[in-house]
């Protein structure tokens, strides 16, 4: 229903025009002289405003004047009343830019016909750019809370609805319990990587479509954000389904998916929020959710994970390993230690491997373990890797320059720093810049690196090696690797993992296992190190069975290095009579 003003002096006359109003449908403002009617004007904001000319205090033309200097009123379609015929009248009023001009005494159909004709005026000129407007605000709605890859609600619109469905279970105090979902696709930017962003794109969708489909109409899904969903299960009557839900909501995200010419398999971390139990807001359960799935991201773990109140305390302690990992870069709080690796024939020493420490300036001298996996999460292993091989390499250069020894210095690679595209390009420009000779560069690298992508890892490998650096496969055993595809690879060297060492004498398991590692790489023409050595006996064993060298504690622990020069000059570092 439109809205009109009446301003107008005159009782009778304004009565009889309000009943006219009336009739024609329309919802009344009444005001009885000019200044009165200027204050329902801003007030009100009418569709259309009835005004008289001559009025005491404030006349007809004032009114008009008033309201032309707001932008809110001016827009007011405005008739003028005046019982003066005189065209100079109509003319002033026409001049000021009113709309229509009506002279009193006048007909019910011609006041009704003045007005349908100045809204409809109005409705043509202002309908296209409201439903514009309309259009723009829709648009913006629909950017400020849906996300634009997927087109499930986001962060935003997720807290909404999330809030909406818990209000009336506050208010009823009911039993029933509602499960804030929160999954992360693991190793998502491996994806990107190796596919490309829009196989990346194509994979999120898919995630979306899958969770949509399973969860149905009546509960929420949303994307948080890269690579991480969420859903909201809302008529769960016991504890126990929550889990069966989880594993059910996996078990669809891991099948593979078929995206283009490319077969997808994928692994998720899950972790779930119990309204009651865990909170009772959006604010107090998103986070929970999303608290138990980086818990289970850190600890590795497979399945899904339920808030427990000791992982805010991991939580916030991971955060704060991160704030404090970005400093270390930004300060240099990294140190390298060198561990020797000593001949077993003749217990001289053969390399150092450099292995990389942080000083903490408040939890003291950290090792890889204690930072590495989140150095990981952060992306910032390409960077770090690069420090480590850039000041190794420069170390090793001082001491040949000391006329010490010719060594070899060993340097881990993470599948990450591997897989850079400008890895090559850095490896040769720091030895360029060392005068470093490459064959006394030894670089290491797991099975698992190396076999994520054969083809791209022999190419790589093909590159180092014809500039005379040398390949470890590190940690041997532990990966997955056919010996077709070990072949392939140009490597100089094995690495038995210490979970092998440690347990060759009383395993017999390991024993067989640590003795054909040793056999395969003999029939390759390839060198062996055991790595944790610890005891005399283990030095037996694999002096026995024909191991190249080894390093462990039995030779030294990793040294800072002011303690490395003692070690170069030393004859032996063992005593290889067993």
């Amino acid at each position: 229903m439109k809205t009109i003003l009446v301003i107008e002096d005159e009782q009778a006359i304004r009565s009889n025009i309000v009943r006219i109003l009336h009739y024609g449908n329309f919802q009344v403002i009444e005001a009885g002289d000019g200044q009165a009617g200027v204050e329902a004007a801003r007030s009100y904001l009418p569709d259309l405003i009835i005004c008289d000319i001559m009025m005491p205090i404030l006349d007809g033309y004032g009114v008009f004047r008033e309201l032309s200097d707001d932008a809110e009123t001016a827009i007011i379609p405005f008739i003028f009343l005046s019982a003066k015929a005189d065209r100079s009248d109509m003319r002033q009023g026409m001049i000021l830019g009113a709309d229509d001009y009506l002279t009193k005494p006048f007909t019910s159909a011609e006041l009704l016909q003045a007005i349908t004709a100045r809204l409809s005026k109005k409705a043509s000129v202002t309908d296209p750019y409201v439903n514009e407007m309309k259009r723009t605000v829709a648009n913006l709605s629909q950017v400020a809370y849906s996300d634009p890859l997927t087109n499930l609600p986001n962060r935003i619109l997720l807290r909404h609805r999330l809030n909406e469905l818990l209000r009336p279970l506050k208010q009823q105090r009911s039993s029933t319990l509602v499960a804030v979902f929160c999954i992360n696709i693991r190793r998502f930017r491996d994806v990107n990587s190796l596919y490309g962003q829009s196989v990346g794109d194509m994979l999120l969708k898919a995630v979306g479509d899958r969770l949509t489909e399973l969860a149905g109409s009546d509960r929420i899904v949303a994307r948080l954000g890269g690579n991480e969903f969420c859903v909201v299960w809302a008529d769960i009557l016991v504890p126990e389904d929550v889990g069966v839900l989880a594993q059910t909501l996996i078990d669809k995200l891991q099948q593979p998916y078929e995206l283009g010419d490319h077969t997808l398999n994928i692994r998720v971390n899950l972790g779930a929020a119990l309204y009651p139990d865990h909170g009772e807001t959006p604010d107090a359960l998103l986070p929970r959710a999303e608290t138990a799935e980086h818990w289970g991201q850190q600890q590795g773990s497979q399945g899904y994970q339920i808030y427990d109140p000791v992982m805010t305390q991991m939580d916030q302690d991971r955060r704060q390993l991160e704030l404090d990992l970005q400093r270390a870069i930004a300060e240099l709080e990294f140190e390298l230690y060198y561990q020797p690796q000593v001949n077993l024939i003749t217990g001289r020493l053969l390399g150092l491997e450099a292995l990389l420490r942080w000083n903490h300036p408040t939890r003291g001298l950290l090792l890889p373990a204690d930072f590495m996996a989140v150095a990981e999460d952060m992306g910032l292993m390409t960077p770090i890797g690069e420090w480590v091989l850039s000041t190794a390499v420069s170390q090793l250069k001082v001491w040949q320059n000391r006329s010490l020894a010719t060594l070899k210095i060993s340097i881990n690679l993470s599948a990450r720093q591997f897989k850079h595209t400008n890895l090559v390009h850095h490896i040769t420009q720091v030895l360029q810049e060392t005068q470093l000779d490459p064959t006394c560069l030894m670089l290491e690298l797991t099975e698992t690196s190396l076999m994520e992508n054969i083809d791209d890892a022999v190419q790589t490998l093909t590159q180092l090696r014809d500039m005379g650096v040398g390949i470890a496969v590190d940690d041997f055993g532990t990966g997955y690797s056919s010996l077709s595809n070990l072949k392939r690879l140009p490597i100089t060297l094995l690495k038995i993992d210490q979970s092998f060492v440690c347990r060759i004498i009383e395993d017999k398991q390991d024993a067989a296992i640590t003795t054909a590692i040793i056999a395969m790489a003999q029939s390759l023409n390839l060198k062996v190190i055991a790595e944790g050595v610890e005891t005399r006996n283990q030095l037996s064993f694999l002096k026995k069975h024909g191991c190249y060298a080894i390093q462990g504690y039995i030779c030294s622990p990793p040294v800072p290095t002011e303690e490395v020069a003692d070690c170069i000059e030393r004859p032996t570092l063992l005593d290889t009579n067993v």
